[in-house]
């Protein structure tokens, strides 16, 4: 009757969600005094987990799921629930995450919330607070159903490490036949992703231009942040597409979000509104942003951000 969490892992190392959503699902265990079980899939270090609450790690290796697949995943972790009679899985709300929730919630008969900022209020009902309206309200939504899956906002909860170690064991689910084979994967791995960043450096058609990007990657390299655009910039092809934040692109809920030469669409607040703390530089006193920031900076981009670099890169100098 444990608590089961899916822990995301890419190319064997977990993600930062993985021990964020462990740490959720350690508070709900410890409120309905139950311990937590992780399933981690093709994954390295699964001891790592029980720094942040995981008591037992049910450890999947297998090379059909070395490409992710919404239902080759769904079903393994409905099958690690049962295994494990877990009324509560935890997951997190990366793109992976959401296209396999609601396929795991059919095949559980479980009630699915998304977008879960807070441990419940309550669990006896269930109740669970979440962002709704593109992050401008919250509601509470009880959950009724005997199986219950929660989707936690990413840098919502935080990473609380807890006092521990984590049992390790193999299991083997039962993969089905999808008739999918993945040839190759070509993916960067030096640079900070999207739904990882704590930090997001974004910018848009202020930049005039590609070959203005280097002081905004390297920005970003002195904060250890993820690089980010506006839709336009994207559609011009300056940057790609990954990079594409807002209601159309990837969402964004990150602790800091930097906005250089980006006036502030709808839709593109829309995207970062979960963002803990806002910072806009723009030349445009009347620009949308600066309504929805928490700091803002009136001035150009040519020569705040350059300022900013040697700012910082002396303050780490002197730690």
């Amino acid at each position: 009757m444990s608590v089961l969490v899916y822990t995301e892992s890419e190319q064997g190392a977990f993600k930062k969600t993985a021990l964020e959503v462990a740490s959720y699902a350690k508070a709900i265990a410890n409120e309905l005094g139950t311990t937590v079980t992780a399933l981690a899939i093709n994954a390295n270090d699964t001891n790592a987990l029980g720094a942040y609450g995981t008591d037992k790690v049910l450890n999947v290796k297998n090379t059909q799921l070395d490409a992710f697949n919404a239902n080759a995943y769904a079903e393994v972790i409905k099958q690690a629930a049962e295994s494990e009679g877990a009324k509560v899985i935890v997951v997190s709300s990366s793109a992976d995450s959401k296209y396999l929730a609601p396929l795991l919630a059919v095949g559980l008969n479980a009630g699915y919330v998304s977008n879960v900022v807070e441990v419940p209020s309550n669990t006896n009902p269930f109740i669970v607070k979440r962002s709704a309206f593109t992050n401008k309200a919250f509601e509470r939504t009880q959950i009724n159903t005997e199986v219950k899956i929660v989707g936690v906002s990413n840098n919502s909860f935080g990473l609380v490490e807890s006092a521990g170690s984590a049992s390790a064991e193999d299991f083997t689910p039962s993969i089905p036949d999808l008739g999918i084979t993945v040839e190759s994967v070509d993916k960067a791995t030096d640079k900070v992703t999207i739904a990882d960043a704590e930090i997001v450096v974004s910018a848009g058609r202020g930049l005039k231009g590609p070959e203005n990007w280097g002081m905004i990657e390297e920005l970003a390299d002195v904060l250890g942040a993820a690089t980010a655009c506006s839709k336009p910039v994207s559609d011009l092809g300056w940057r790609p597409h990954s990079e594409h934040v807002g209601q159309t692109g990837k969402p964004v809920a990150s602790n800091l979000y930097i906005a250089i030469g980006i006036s502030g669409a709808i839709q593109h607040l829309a995207g970062i509104n979960a963002s803990k703390v806002k910072v806009v530089i723009n030349t445009d006193t009347e620009a949308p942003f600066f309504k929805a920031a928490d700091y803002g900076v009136v001035g150009d981009a040519f020569q705040v951000v350059p300022e900013l670099i040697e700012k910082l890169k002396a303050f780490k100098a002197q730690q």
